[in-house]
């Protein structure tokens, strides 16, 4: 009987030392994307888990996964939907088969500078399409920046009629597919990894991008000429998984919400660092001329683009098209 009581004792005591370790287990966060860790992204993803460290030791571990070191740009979704990651962030021309509201921010000329779109972002409009996807189990949590996008070719393009015959690699975006077509050009969907091979070889003869990409990928050495159009947003939405957000005890979610807001700032911070660094950078390298364009020159583009808007209303939402052209406006 002795050895029974002995043997209960020790099994039960065993059990509960390993149920304390494992309700000790941090819970763990894995952070993939696939740029490097000295863009807008990298060094958000490297704040919040720094933030996360300092603020929920031993709770919450984050680990990051720069240039895709992980899962690449084609398979990081179907990475985060299987639970393998917790959060991605994903540039906003690649929603579109979850939600078609979300190719607002692909529209031409919609926005006239960042501050409109941090308007526009953080408007109920804004905030109601970070949520627009949570039947289909993707919750956003954030916009982060990567910046305005300029326009690039070998010819100088002042005119839209300057565009005419070439072919601009662009994400997968129906919308960016459109907007090309409206000045006479043609789009190529391309991997950014490959697009300057694509430049080289001809297969693709421009681009439209941020400063900080262009450069970064050494577009400059192939490009001779960048059009600073600001035509349109190279943004990403942060994500999870509802299931994981909404699993996650109140108190560690709420600081995580604290957490992603200051991640957020610091990243949009960087973003406007990086594209003036970088087109610095550009005008240094003395390889690409940066074309200004008067406001009379703008508005040509502007007006050759803007039937994509009604195009793609349906789909969107002429309300939230409205809201969104209203953030160029301070109240």
């Amino acid at each position: 009987m002795l050895n029974v009581f002995w043997k209960t004792l020790v099994f039960g005591l065993a059990v509960g030392l390993l149920g304390t370790a494992m309700a000790a287990d941090p819970i763990v966060i894995k952070f993939s994307h696939v740029v490097a860790e000295q863009t807008p992204k990298g060094q958000g993803a490297l704040m919040f888990k720094k933030l996360v460290e300092e603020r929920l030791p031993g709770r919450v571990k984050v680990e990051v996964y720069p240039n895709s070191t992980l899962y690449g740009d084609d398979k990081e979704m179907e990475a985060l939907l299987l639970g393998e990651v917790q959060i991605i962030a994903r540039s906003l021309a690649k929603f579109e088969q979850y939600t078609k509201s979300v190719q607002l921010f692909d529209l031409p000329f919609l926005f006239d500078d960042i501050a409109a779109v941090d308007r526009f972002q953080q408007s109920p409009e804004g905030q109601k399409l970070l949520k627009s996807m949570e039947k289909k189990n993707v919750t956003g949590l954030a916009y982060w920046h990567n910046g305005m996008k300029q326009l690039s070719a070998n010819r100088p393009l002042r005119v839209p009629e300057d565009a005419r015959g070439l072919t601009f690699r662009i994400q997968t975006s129906a919308v960016l597919d459109e907007q090309f077509k409206a000045v006479g050009a043609k789009a190529q969907p391309m991997i950014f990894s490959v697009v300057y091979q694509g430049l080289r070889t001809g297969l693709v003869n421009g681009t439209e991008n941020t400063y900080s990409n262009f450069y970064n990928q050494k577009l400059n050495e192939v490009q001779k000429y960048v059009t600073e159009s600001n035509h349109g947003i190279l943004d990403y939405m942060l994500i999870t998984t509802s299931d994981f957000w909404n699993g996650l005890p109140p108190d560690i979610r709420s600081e995580l919400d604290r957490i992603v807001v200051e991640s957020t700032a610091h990243a949009n911070k960087e973003a406007e660092r990086f594209n003036q660094q970088d087109r610095q950078r550009v005008l240094d390298a003395k390889t690409t001329e940066i074309i200004t364009l008067t406001p009379q020159e703008r508005s040509a583009w502007r007006d050759r683009m803007k039937p994509v808007w009604t195009k793609f209303e349906k789909e969107i939402g002429a309300d939230l098209i409205k809201a969104a052209e209203a953030s160029n406006t301070t109240q």
